[in-house]
């Protein structure tokens, strides 16, 4: 129904164990370069349509926010945020925070322009068929427009879904597989930007984005971002500088009384030998924030890993001890 409107999505082929995508150069291939899966399924007659094992759907996001800026409903919207001040201190939007701020101040021409687009990227697995049903794991990837106010960037009209990803089992690390469609769609549009008109100012424009969060819950976040969220290390904050310890009876990681070095030097919950840990007060500090181009340095060091179900498990050197890192996420 949305095809001839311009807002249809692509099928992309993909391969059941997780490894490849048949798509750009290798869309003609037969069979994976990873595991040797065959592309299609068998065929049961003559003549018949190959059909592939399994098919991923990519929503463009591009003629999405086109669309905001040709409807006067939404095109004054999106320039919200530039008008928007903070009151009092109080943080209503993203755009009083410190991270869009200082995102403004590391790019500046992108900010010059207000009509940019800002997103947000989320993911969770779902049973589309009801939770009675036999076990199945599809996952769906949904961007925000973070540009609108905030009685309208959370409605569900503004939340994009982007992608449709096949199970039934868990993509797990191997989601970068999957996302790699949308990563060339938002790199394309935050390198060269797409054609706009505008009708609130009835004018053309060059639409950039720039994808600003994602938002997860915490196996998915790990999924993600390439840092484990398991074991003694699962602090993506702490990292290696956590303070988990192993419970006596059940053998299992666990953070609990490790908050207190977050809090203020003072804080009477720092003396308090009674209700955390018997008989032990807190003086360590929190552990240092690593900036993104310290961690892109980390993560560099790590070589690349061979995705797929079967490739087995693939782990870099000191994982589980120093780090926990399993990937270099695609983002």
């Amino acid at each position: 129904m949305m095809k001839p409107l311009g807002l249809g999505y692509q099928k992309i082929d993909i391969c059941p164990n997780f490894c490849m995508l048949y798509y750009l150069e290798n869309v003609e291939m037969t069979e994976s370069m990873t595991c040797g899966h065959s592309h299609y399924k068998p065929r049961t007659g003559r003549g018949k349509t190959l059909v592939a094992y399994k098919k991923l759907r990519h929503f463009l996001i591009t003629p999405r926010l086109q669309r905001l800026f040709m409807s006067p409903r939404t095109a004054e919207h999106m320039t919200w945020h530039q008008s928007h001040h903070a009151v009092d201190g109080v943080m209503v939007h993203p755009s009083d925070g410190e991270a869009w701020k200082h995102f403004n101040s590391m790019h500046p021409h992108f900010s010059a322009e207000s009509r940019n687009v800002r997103l947000r990227l989320c993911t969770d697995g779902f049973n589309p068929f009801g939770s009675f049903a036999a076990p199945y794991s599809c996952w769906s990837v949904i961007l925000t427009v973070y540009n609108l106010p905030p009685g309208m960037c959370m409605r569900p009209e503004f939340m994009f879904l982007s992608m449709v990803i096949p199970g039934p089992t868990i993509p797990g690390r191997n989601i970068d597989v999957c996302l790699r469609p949308l990563i060339d769609e938002l790199t394309q549009l935050w390198s060269s930007g797409a054609l706009t008109y505008d009708i609130s100012r009835k004018q053309n424009f060059v639409m950039s984005e720039a994808l600003m969060w994602t938002i997860n819950d915490f196996p998915a976040y790990g999924m993600v971002s390439g840092w484990s969220t398991h074991g003694k290390q699962a602090c993506p904050y702490c990292m290696e500088n956590n303070k988990a310890f192993t419970r006596t009876n059940g053998g299992k990681a666990s953070f609990f009384y490790c908050h207190r070095r977050f809090l203020p030097h003072n804080h009477r919950y720092r003396k308090n030998r009674k209700d955390f840990f018997v008989g032990r007060v807190e003086n360590d500090v929190a552990p240092p924030r690593l900036s993104g181009e310290e961690l892109f340095d980390v993560v560099s060091e790590y070589g690349d890993i061979v995705f797929g179900v079967q490739s087995g498990k693939q782990k870099f050197p000191g994982f589980g001890l120093t780090h926990n890192w399993v990937k270099r996420s695609i983002f």
